[in-house]
């Protein structure tokens, strides 16, 4: 035996949304029917209802090192049967057909997928209906146990269905093989998703309950404002705004947010619109998700999902979302005080030091994620890693050596673009127009760029950005050549379906079927599905943050260039995670370019680990990296 294909169907009374790893945590979890394929044979279905058992071959299978086990989103088989086995099972000998797709730009589910690549087996359609039925608890908390009915019967054949499809999807991605280092890269994201990170109960606890007192109190001082019987409804809400002198069509955050930085905003507004944020304070939905995700270890698992970012292959962010948590408006030198008040729950406290309760809470959701008992975090970040990577590719010289020499690359663009006479000759408000032309620009962005990255509230005015963007590109002549240069690359392997390297940057365009291929330094290539050039326009198939559905997406040279540029600061992450994990440093977690590192308490050197984070790959010779760290008694910002 070399493969086997696997599929299971459970049921647990944990609901899934909150994660495979809390699923199994249930005492009523069960695996129901197990579906196989021995190396790509008739799919056999294992009935434990019914009192069958995985034949013995397959048993010593499922920890045989010798055998791939695949499964499309592999984490939950893999979960689900080592929860059953009472064993772990090491994810290295995993494959998982769900990445083995979205590296290709593909959907991310099972039906979807078999949809899109048009394969011969489809995905049953009958298998939401049949799950609703035997996998989730009835009103009265019982399953349903009809295991001798037709239902029945159709079920055990879905089961098997989703395993033919499954391998069909395998046979037809077998033309784009995935290297060996993004499965080992794969397989370490499985073992940080298994380890988890601790979370503080007591600080969620204690939050929530303030935030339910504070949202009580906020809700009966709104309706004294407004006069209204619901203040909780947004037409209410519209409606009297409106008698108020303030019409608007939304009262979403960005609306809100304009109304209250206006200074001809009413007072009294202005305090129904600050207690409604009070009394919907969606911060607050992160305490909820942690009380209800975090497992019986005290630890909260799978926040991570590998290669969620589509085409950059990005981490993407699960359950915590911990890559959108908020930074708050308290001062790391704060939050331990805030939390033991918070804990103390002494809202009295609170409102006298910060005067807004709601704002502590928010500023300390980071703060409840905790190391082990004894443990502290480490946490190393790379500097300014895009403005690297860009550079690089590129061959902007002087913003390399300005990396090199260790300045400061805002002080140092204000400075290129303005001709200031030296980094000493910035002052502050210099350097806040270098910082924001430096993060808005690099990808072919214009005023709107600008605009977006808050230049205007950073006191820069409307009639300057134009001046910015046009001093941004003639201070960085190669990286807008670069965007010119990977346009037309991209454009002439469409055209006429040659392979076009990028001389100086290992890069190379290239189309296999309707994918147009992007290979970047590492060897690693990332994809456009069904890819054409359409007059001037590149044009391919994706998805968007707004929609689950995939839609004709149009890309350019800046856009291309984004992508490449944190597809390859991606690599460089994952090379230094491999790297600190081979030393036998616990991550666990990571977020955007920083590693959170679980270590015994005073007995790791910080510079160790920055200097191993800015290890130059093989791949990325001259790349000029740089990581900076802290260590603490909980997760936070410095």
């Amino acid at each position: 035996m070399k493969t086997l294909n696997i599929d299971i169907e459970t049921r647990s009374s944990n609901e899934i949304k909150y994660g495979v790893r809390k699923y199994v945590d249930s005492e009523d979890f069960a695996i129901l029917l197990f579906a196989y394929s021995v190396d790509g044979g008739v799919v056999e279905v294992v009935d434990f209802t019914s009192g069958e058992d995985v034949p013995l071959e397959v048993n010593r299978a499922l920890t045989d090192p010798s055998v791939t086990k695949i499964a499309f989103n592999a984490a939950f088989e893999r979960t689900c049967i080592a929860r059953a086995m009472g064993r772990p099972l090491p994810p290295e000998q995993w494959r998982d057909t769900m990445i083995w797709g979205m590296e290709l730009g593909l959907p991310a589910s099972l039906e979807q997928m078999a949809k899109y690549l048009k394969v011969p087996q489809q995905k049953d359609t009958e298998g939401k209906r049949l799950i609703r039925k035997f996998c989730i608890p009835q009103k009265d908390g019982m399953f349903n146990d009809d295991y001798d009915s037709e239902d029945w019967e159709l079920f055990r054949s879905y089961v098997a269905q989703d395993v033919r499809t499954e391998m069909s999807i395998a046979d037809e991605l077998e033309a784009y093989p995935i290297a060996s280092s993004e499965w080992e890269l794969w397989a370490l994201d499985q073992r940080i998703n298994d380890r988890g990170i601790g979370v503080d109960m007591d600080l969620v606890y204690a939050a929530l309950d303030l935030d339910g007192v504070a949202s009580v109190v906020a809700k009966d001082k709104l309706q004294q404002i407004t006069g209204l019987a619901n203040p909780n409804s947004v037409m209410q809400l519209k409606n009297w705004l409106g008698t108020q002198g303030v019409a608007v069509a939304s009262i979403g955050k960005a609306q809100v947010d304009e109304i209250l930085a206006n200074n001809q905003t009413p007072q009294i507004v202005r305090d129904a619109l600050l207690l409604r944020q009070a009394t919907s304070n969606s911060s607050i939905k992160k305490y909820d998700m942690l009380a209800r995700a975090t497992c019986q270890d005290g630890r909260i698992h799978g926040i991570l999902q590998f290669y969620g970012a589509s085409r950059t292959g990005r981490w993407a962010g699960r359950l915590l979302q911990v890559q959108n948590l908020p930074r708050g408006s308290l001062k790391p030198d704060e939050l331990g005080q805030a939390r033991d008040f918070v804990k103390a729950q002494d809202s009295e406290a609170l409102d006298i030091l910060w005067g807004d309760v709601p704002e502590v809470l928010k500023s300390l959701i980071r703060s409840a994620l905790i190391p082990s008992d004894g443990h502290e975090f480490i946490v190393s970040d790379f500097s300014a890693i895009e403005a690297r990577v860009i550079a690089w590719l590129a061959g902007e010289e002087w913003v390399l050596d300005t990396f090199r020499e260790g300045h400061d690359i805002y002080k140092a663009t204000a400075d290129q673009m303005f001709h200031l006479g030296g980094v000493d000759k910035v002052d502050k408000a210099m350097r806040q127009r270098g910082k924001v032309a430096t993060l808005a620009l690099g990808y072919q962005g214009g005023t709107g760029a600008l605009q977006a990255m808050g230049a205007l509230n950073m006191g820069i005015k409307e009639e300057e950005l134009q001046g910015l963007v046009n001093a941004w590109r003639k201070a960085n002549p190669n990286i807008v050549r670069f965007w010119k240069r990977v346009e037309k690359a991209a454009k002439r392997a469409l055209e006429f379906g040659t392979k076009v390297s990028l001389r100086g940057t290992g890069i190379k365009f290239y189309v296999r079927d309707h994918f147009l291929m992007i290979e970047l330094p590492n060897g690693r290539s990332i994809a456009y599905a069904n890819a054409t050039l359409e007059g001037d326009r590149i044009r391919y198939e994706g998805k968007i943050m707004a929609s689950s559905t995939f839609q004709k997406l149009d890309t350019y040279g800046g856009k291309l260039v984004e992508n490449i540029v944190q597809a390859t600061a991606r690599d460089v992450l994952g090379e230094s995670m491999l790297r600190l994990e081979a030393l036998g440093y616990k991550i666990v977690a990571h977020v955007h370019d920083e590693v959170i590192i679980d270590v015994p308490k005073g007995a790791t050197n910080i510079d160790e680990i920055n200097e191993l984070m800015a290890v130059n790959p093989e791949w990325a010779e001259g790349l000029p990296l740089a990581a900076a760290g802290f260590r603490s008694d909980f997760y936070m910002k410095d």
